[in-house]
């Protein structure tokens, strides 16, 4: 019923009722409406019409938010927006969002809900159509976007009008390849969205990649925070193909948003799942930063600072690393979108820079004591990460064994000392150290970090379980002369029927005692292993 009385009102004949108390309680019915009648979709598309002619005209203020509003429910439908993605209309939209290339302040802020109101639609219809995507990039949409976020700089009350342009620019950095390329070389999207990151928080430098640090600082607001959470998305977007620095002026960008992310990482947000998606987003984005410059995320600490510290250098914003990768862990679900990124960025950073890995060493890796339980039973991050490493997810489990690989400086001999051939033997197997040995990148020499415990327990280490096991009974003590005689013989000729049916490339189904895992400790002792 209010379909049909909002498209009468739109075609000037709604009675007595203002289009704007029409539109004001159509909006309120379809306010959580996501789901469109698909009977009423000519309509829809009729109403979509008659709200863009009434917006290419001037009335008030009121007026325009509730139609917007309308168009925005309305653009939730993919199946009406042909009338909508129009040249014509999209710029519409774009003049009433402030969207030029001039200069003037944005000092009306009566509008303001207008312009929010119409770059939500954007939003919308360039989410949902892939003609709007391509008239964007016609219509130069990112560079307006670009000028809209340089004049909300300074202004006051312009958060909500930020925080959808920056949504706006993630959409065309992710949905078309074009606007990403344009954003990142022509229109210095990666100074302007850092700007607009740097913007989110109350940064104040002590030096050129150090902010001050604030311990007892209040968290974000939640508009703060959203509109950081956008920045870094497209962010993330601008900067997929940043792998290697080309140029001093590149380093120095990078560096610089580094240091951002890096007190990005320090802050709360207003609650903890905000502050779980703005932390999330910064490793993201910290992703795709050169290792090179990401030293920037430790710096010497001074006396005053009470702080995490490891060889003099602060280390706060590496133990948030390891509590969300802890945390992401005990969730138990998605690991691939929600710990790979963490495991990856951990392994890097472990990997280009010794503090970083000594640091992380000391927490994930401690010197072994207790060498009674199988590495993987336990509720230590060694634990949990060593029971990833036989995920059923090929990706995590080889990014888990990775990290662990490069905590153990790519030594074989020490990766197996805490997780144990078993759980090790998928990542050696891919990477051809089944035998031993170490893997291509060169680390420091070792320093010997054994306990005496260990050392005392290490003869009656299990090799391929990682730890100290009962001794098992030998069967033979109880068995008479002819009984081992026969045991013998039978052993015998399983290998003869082993022999023979690999030469005609047949399968031979191994008895347990035949298989690798119980004679590897036999063949290591006799010096049968190569």
């Amino acid at each position: 019923m209010e379909l049909e009385t909002a498209l009468e009102a739109v075609r000037g004949r709604g009675g007595a009722e203002s289009l704007e108390q029409v539109l004001g309680r159509y909006n309120e019915k379809n306010r959580a409406t996501f789901k469109f009648d698909p009977a009423d979709e000519e309509k829809r598309k009729k109403l979509c019409e008659g709200i863009l002619n009434i917006l290419e005209k001037d009335t008030k203020t009121s007026c325009q938010v509730a139609c917007l509003e309308a168009l925005r429910i309305l653009s939730r439908d993919k199946k009406v927006l042909v009338p909508v993605t129009t040249k014509e209309n999209m710029q519409i939209l774009m003049r009433l969002a402030k969207l030029d290339m001039t200069e003037d302040s944005l000092e009306d802020v009566s509008n303001f809900p207008v312009i929010v109101e119409a770059l939500k639609c954007l939003c919308n219809i360039v989410f949902n159509s892939a003609i709007a995507q391509k008239l964007s990039l016609e219509l130069n949409l990112a560079a307006m976007l670009c000028n809209l976020l340089k004049k909300c700089k300074d202004q006051q009350f312009v958060d909500d009008i930020k925080c959808f342009d920056l949504r706006l620019l993630f959409l065309l950095s992710l949905l078309h390849t074009d606007i990403r390329s344009q954003l990142h070389h022509e229109l210095q999207g990666l100074q302007v969205l850092t700007q607009a990151l740097e913007s989110s928080f109350s940064i104040r430098w002590t030096d050129k990649y150090k902010a001050a640090e604030e311990h007892d600082g209040s968290p974000l607001s939640l508009q703060e925070a959203d509109c950081a959470i956008e920045a870094l998305k497209a962010l993330f977007n601008v900067t997929l193909d940043s792998w290697n620095v080309h140029s001093e002026n590149e380093s120095h960008q990078f560096r610089y948003m580094a240091a951002i992310l890096r007190h990005c990482l320090l802050t709360m947000g207003p609650t903890e799942d905000k502050t779980e998606e703005l932390h999330s987003n910064a490793i993201n984005l910290l992703s795709n930063i050169p290792v090179s410059c990401l030293d920037v995320l430790i710096s010497p600490s001074t006396q005053d600072e009470t702080v995490l510290k490891y060889n003099g250098m602060n280390m706060d914003a590496i133990q948030v690393l390891l509590d969300f990768m802890e945390k992401r862990i005990d969730k138990g679900s998605s690991y691939r979108e929600g710990l790979t990124p963490v495991l990856s960025l951990l392994t890097e950073c472990c990997r280009a820079h010794r503090n970083i890995r000594k640091f992380i060493k000391a927490q994930v890796l401690p010197p072994l004591r207790d060498v009674s339980n199988r590495p993987e039973v336990g509720t230590t991050v060694r634990n949990k990460l060593v029971r990833l490493m036989t995920h059923v997810d090929l990706g995590v489990k080889q990014i888990a064994a990775e990290f662990l690989f490069v905590l153990c400086k790519e030594r074989v001999d020490n990766l197996l000392k805490y997780t144990g051939y078993g759980n090790a033997a998928g990542l050696l197997a891919a990477r051809g150290l089944l035998a031993g040995g170490r893997g291509d990148h060169w680390y420091s020499d070792d320093e010997d970090t054994d306990t005496e415990e260990y050392k005392s327990a290490k003869p009656n280490i299990n090799l391929i379980t990682g730890h100290v096991e009962e001794p098992m009974p030998n069967p033979m003590d109880e068995m008479t002369e002819e009984q081992k005689e026969y045991e013998a013989m039978k052993l015998v000729n399983m290998f003869d029927k082993l022999s023979r049916l690999a030469c005609r490339n047949e399968v031979f189904i191994c008895p347990p005692h035949l298989q690798f895992g119980f004679l590897f400790p036999f063949l290591v002792q006799n010096g049968d292993l190569h």
